[in-house]
């Protein structure tokens, strides 16, 4: 299916009524022409111009046609959704420290691993941006507040300790709390910056609010959530001396994302975690706006401008 064009002055597309009046008028000629010729016999003029010359007659008048149907449309000003950087935005890493994290399905071990692919993240976000970092096991905190200090979340990611149980619920409801302190722009107080929740989490949510309910409130907020599962299906702890699974809980991450108009990522080795982060980084960092775009339309018919004048150049440089 084609993507449909819009345009800033639809008005102007009357003006393509002009290319099935030529078609039409052309056909006309060509049948005008095909009519002498059996009437009258050949003329001087087909003597001079070789049958096999026909084509390129055809191939000038369907570009000149085209270049005349892309200059109208490059008239009525088209427009398009691009990417245009963000200038300003709050990002929210919301981080499960649970003891599932210490499987070591993730080499060394998923908590390791995530916190290194953490602070690689702060490098891919705009520096413009403020970052947050909320921590969740069971119970959520906002370790660092809103701020463009790298150094400082990247110090508090250092820092962070497991402990038991898992919150998600909990943890996307601090970092909406978290978003809420971002400082205002000072040259817009009123508009609030846009804000979005990074939540890494390997497990499901056995204490505290539901994250489905809590993700319906982000979506209310207008904060999606980016979601990343992280960790194998095969993933276990030693828990008092025995084995205890901890298989990556892929439906719960993948439902608060939906609900809340995010995306959901997996990833199961610290190469695919920063492919995922790199990912997030360019949804994040960039917002799409819808922008003119005449100079592609008016390129196209440059572009068939000039096959016109080639194929009209190439018939006359053969007449005598």
């Amino acid at each position: 299916m084609l993507p449909l064009i819009l345009f800033l002055r639809p008005e102007r597309l009357g003006w393509l009524a002009i290319i099935p009046a030529l078609l039409v008028l052309y056909g006309f000629l060509l049948y005008r022409k095909r009519s002498r010729t059996r009437d009258r016999g050949i003329s001087n003029l087909d003597r001079v111009l070789p049958k096999q010359q026909a084509w390129k007659r055809h191939v000038a008048v369907g570009a000149a046609v085209l270049s005349l149907g892309a200059l109208n449309v490059a008239y009525a000003m088209p427009k398009d959704q691009v990417d245009v950087p963000r200038d300003r935005a709050t990002i929210v890493l919301t981080l499960d420290v649970s003891r599932s994290m210490m499987a070591a399905d993730v080499s060394p071990d998923r908590i390791t691993a995530a916190k290194a692919a953490a602070k690689d993240f702060l490098g891919m976000v705009p520096a413009g941006f403020n970052v947050s970092l909320v921590a969740f096991a069971g119970s959520a905190s906002v370790v660092v507040a809103p701020t463009t200090d790298r150094g400082l979340v990247s110090r508090s990611i250092d820092n962070l300790a497991l402990a038991p149980s898992t919150a998600i619920g909990e943890g996307i409801y601090s970092a909406l709390d978290a978003i809420a302190l971002a400082p205002p722009d000072p040259d817009k107080p009123d508009d609030p910056a846009p804000g979005a929740i990074v939540l890494l989490s390997d497990g499901f949510t056995n204490i505290g609010r539901k994250s489905s309910v809590a993700a319906a409130d982000s979506k209310e907020a207008g904060i999606p959530i980016y979601t990343i599962a992280y960790g194998t299906a095969g993933g276990f702890v030693i828990d008092q001396g025995r084995r205890q699974p901890v298989p990556v809980n892929h439906q719960e991450l993948a439902e608060a994302a939906r609900i809340s108009g995010g995306k959901k990522f997996s990833a199961g080795s610290s190469a695919e975690l920063n492919d995922v982060y790199k990912n997030i980084a360019r949804t994040i960092g960039y917002m799409k706006v819808d922008q003119e775009v005449t100079e592609i339309y008016a390129g196209y018919a440059l572009l068939f401008a000039v096959m016109a004048s080639l194929a009209v150049i190439s018939l006359g440089a053969r007449w005598p």
